[in-house]
């Protein structure tokens, strides 16, 4: 146990160094040239700090104000001289960021919604993306657009509209006697707000989500913005208080919006020494975001043969340590809306859906209104449409209560203590064990969300708790008196995750990760190497922010979506 001993000390020291820095840890190498920068404020800037920068050749390329930054580009060369200015808070790259129904509904029990007349109606969902193409099935739904990058704006990629209709499609090119299968979305009734951050390729950057998260939260009032999708994500750098994309979402939460966030597609990292933990992506590293892993609901309404994706990327989070994701949700083959502007089907035609699969007497060429894909991207709008329907019931909760709720009511009893997946074209297998850093506090549970009547404290707090280890090696969860899961025994930590091992094995046992006794005990290296997860040679490296290598050899890693998943 001396290595758990040591690894908790060096994250303490690395956090410690990170937070006495000013440049983030990509910006301390030598570079030449200039560089997109995002520099954070102590307070807001004025223009005293804005003619100091340009006296250094930076040029003003985006007003943050929403977490007191500016988006600048800045010759590398005067980097140190900036981060001397006792009023520069932190200065980062503007990263690149991507694009992390039928039996999918009713494994989560969205058809009780649906019964009882709650879809979302009045409530505003921003769905922060590649846009919001052409669909019949999405007529009439998008109430404002705006685009914060260059591009099509009728969403050449197809992420944003794949999300959009889980979210609230309409269904309807799918509807009537000629069809004998329906996709609908979880939430019809919701208003979206298109917010385009991502090009035709899926790749935005941190300047364009953030100002796109400031806009959310100006629009709030207007259209009842109340959720924000956010299917999307990129490496981990540093501490979540320090990384600007954690602190927007935060400003929005305190705002009164629910940010919804994808967990990443990088669970099949390392599956023989860290076996894909630690690998959440950021911005679902935030303790206060609902970060959501993806489910494979096996093509059955049932929930007894669900599984979780072997691709669904694991917590605990870089540098925090903070358990994570929060929830699961399916996001395996998911089929939705098809932008009519996209080329993805063209591009990959596993993401094309027969008409045969769902038009009585159809052909086998692809449909024009559904494709089908896969990944956290996708599981991550089942949650948002299902937050949209606890605030149509309950609008006066806060987005502390809706978390709350949704993971004391996320069923946590259907798992397998374990399970595996062998990929037939490499023949590799990933092995998962549905632990806290797999499957959060358990899969979606629609029904239950809608019809529990408890109600958590307003005044506490529902971040997601770090984690730490015991004098004996034990993993153990942290969780104030200031928190929801530690102010009582109906809403204290054991409800949400499960107190040991008992009716539901060991699914959320004491020892967890680095028992004696479970799958991960001959582990020999740590989540949080220099190499291990993050490092050369694995799936970021040095000098590139996607990798050249396809995590899943199966399916085509996209950023945060895959075109096909690892099958059911």
């Amino acid at each position: 146990m001396k290595h758990l001993i040591f690894l908790a000390l060096s994250l303490s020291c690395a956090v410690a160094f990170a937070a006495g820095g000013k440049l983030s840890p990509e910006l301390s190498r030598t570079r030449t040239g200039n560089i997109d920068v995002i520099i954070q404020y102590r307070t807001q800037p004025t223009e005293a700090h804005g003619h100091a920068v340009r006296n250094m050749g930076g040029t003003l390329k985006r007003e943050l104000g929403v977490i007191n930054a500016r988006h600048y580009s800045i010759p590398a060369a005067a980097l140190a001289q900036l981060a001397s200015d006792p009023d520069v808070a932190y200065i980062s790259p503007d990263r690149p960021v991507q694009a992390n129904l039928d039996q999918a509904d009713v494994t989560i029990g969205a058809n009780l919604a649906a019964s009882y007349n709650v879809n979302g109606k009045g409530v505003g969902v921003a769905v922060i993306d590649s846009g919001i193409g052409p669909s019949n099935d999405l007529v009439g739904k998008v109430v404002y657009e705006q685009q914060f990058i260059q591009g099509n704006k009728q969403d050449a990629y197809g992420h944003g509209t794949h999300v959009a209709g889980i979210i609230a499609g309409g269904g309807n090119d799918s509807k009537g006697a000629a069809f004998f299968r329906t996709f609908q979305g979880v939430a019809q009734g919701v208003n979206l707000i298109d917010l385009q951050v991502l090009d035709q390729n899926g790749a935005g950057s941190d300047s364009a989500v953030i100002a796109a998260i400031e806009q959310a939260i100006v629009l709030k009032n207007i259209y009842n913005i109340r959720v924000i999708n956010l299917s999307l994500g990129r490496p981990v750098f540093e501490s979540y208080r320090l990384d600007p994309l954690c602190m927007a979402v935060e400003q929005a939460w305190r705002s009164g919006i629910v940010v919804v966030v994808a967990a990443g597609n990088y669970g099949r990292t390392n599956p023989t020494t860290t076996y894909g933990y630690g690998t959440i992506t950021a911005p679902g590293n935030d303790p206060y975001a609902i970060t959501v892993g993806a489910m494979k609901d096996m093509g059955t309404p049932a929930l007894s043969d669900d599984m979780i994706a072997t691709y669904s990327s694991k917590g605990p989070t870089l540098y925090d340590m903070v358990a994570k994701p929060d929830l699961v949700a399916p996001g395996n083959l998911i089929d939705s809306t098809r932008s009519l502007a996209s080329n993805m089907v063209n591009n990959n035609p596993q993401a094309g859906i027969p008409m045969n699969l769902y038009q009585n007497g159809g052909n086998k060429g692809n449909s024009t209104s559904y494709i089908q894909l896969s990944g956290t991207s996708m599981a991550t709008p089942f949650v948002s449409a299902a937050v949209a329907l606890v605030l149509q019931q309950h609008p006066e909760l806060t987005p502390n209560q809706v978390k709350a709720r949704l993971m004391k009511t996320a069923d946590k009893t259907h798992f397998p203590a374990t399970s595996s997946y062998t990929d037939p074209s490499t023949g590799i297998t990933y092995k998962a064990q549905y632990d806290v850093f797999t499957v959060g506090a358990g899969y979606l549970n629609i029904g239950n969300a809608l019809f529990n009547t408890d109600v958590a404290p307003a005044a506490l707090s529902a971040a997601s708790p770090a984690m730490t280890f015991t004098s004996t090696g034990a993993v153990q969860l942290v969780s104030g008196s200031s928190m929801v899961w530690g102010s009582s025994i109906v809403w204290g930590s054991s409800v949400i995750w499960g107190s040991s091992a008992g009716s539901n094995g060991v699914v959320w046992s004491n020892s967890m990760v680095w028992g004696t006794s479970n799958l991960f005990a001959t582990a020999t290296g740590t989540i949080f190497g220099n190499s291990i997860v993050w490092g050369s040679g694995t799936v970021f490296g040095n000098s590139i922010v996607w990798g050249s290598a396809n995590l899943n050899s199966q399916a085509a890693d996209t950023g945060n979506v895959l075109v096909n998943g690892e099958g059911n």
